[in-house]
C-alpha cells in the first residue's frame, strides 16, 4: 500500500497534526502530511523548527512492521534522513547528513529530523530550510518545490531499502561529522570520540548511543 499524501497551505505542527489525526482515525497509515509553512513545529530535544513560506515541513507515519528487518529502530533517524540524503543528492545538491539526523550544507544546518513511536507506528517530520534560514543556518543549494521533493521522497521510501545499503553509504560520511559535537542522554560529546557501530549507534565512553529522538 503506498503512502497517501495530504498537502496543506499552512499548519501550527505537521507533527501533531499528524499524530493527533491518526489517534482520531481520522488518517490511516501509511500517510504524509505536508506543508510549505509551519508556525510551531518542534524541533529535537524541544527547540522549535519554524520557517518562511516555501520551506518543507513533512511528517509521515508508517507501521513498524514496513521497515526493513535489518534495521533496528532506534536508528530509524538515520535511515530515513538518509533516504532524504540521497533524493537531495540525486538532484544536484552537496547536503550530507551529520549523526544522527541533521541536514548540512557545509559547516551549516539545513534541516533535520524527528522521530517518535506512536503504538506499532513510526512517525517522523523532516524540515528543510529550502528558501530561507535564519542566521547561522544554511538554505537549500538547488531550486525545487516543497510538494514536488515531498513527492520524490515519498517514492524513494516506499522502496524500503535495506539498512545494510544505507549504512554502508552512511558509514563513509560519517567522517564529516567528527569535527562536530553532539548531544545524547543529556550529555555533549564530540563525534570524533566516538565510534560508529553497524546498527547506527556510537559506543563513547563505554556507552552505547543510539539516535532516536
Amino acid at each position: 500500500m503506498g503512502v497517501e499524501i495530504h498537502w496543506f497551505d499552512e499548519l501550527e505542527s505537521t507533527q501533531a497534526y499528524l499524530i493527533e489525526a491518526l489517534k482520531a482515525k481520522e488518517l490511516k497509515a501509511p500517510v504524509c502530511v505536508g506543508t510549505p509553512l509551519q508556525t510551531q513545529g518542534k524541533g529535537s530535544r524541544g527547540n522549535v523548527w519554524i520557517g518562511e513560506v516555501g520551506n518543507l515541513f513533512i511528517s509521515f507515519a508508517i507501521h513498524r512492521s514496513q521497515l526493513p528487518y535489518d534495521l533496528k529502530l532506534e536508528s530509524s533517524s538515520i535511515y530515513l534522513a538518509f533516504i532524504m540524503k540521497e533524493v537531495l543528492t540525486s538532484l544536484g545538491s552537496k547536503v550530507w547528513l551529520k549523526w544522527p539526523n541533521d541536514f548540512y550544507l557545509g559547516q551549516q544546518k539545513m534541516g533535520g529530523v524527528i522521530t517518535n513511536l506512536v503504538g506499532d507506528y513510526l512517525v517522523c517530520g523532516i524540515g528543510l530550510n529550502l528558501i530561507s534560514a535564519p542566521n547561522n543556518f544554511a538554505k537549500m543549494d538547488i531550486e525545487i518545490t516543497p510538494y514536488n521533493l515531498t513527492n520524490y521522497f515519498i517514492t524513494s521510501l516506499e522502496k524500503f531499502p535495506y539498512w545494510k545499503q544505507i549504512f554502508s553509504k552512511f558509514k563513509l560520511e560519517f567522517n564529516r561529522s567528527k569535527f562536530f559535537t553532539t548531544h545524547a542522554e543529556e550529555m555533549t560529546f564530540r563525534l570524533e570520540d566516538a565510534l560508529l557501530l553497524e546498527d547506527g549507534s556510537l559506543e563513547y565512553n563505554g556507552q552505547r548511543i543510539f539516535s532516536l529522538r
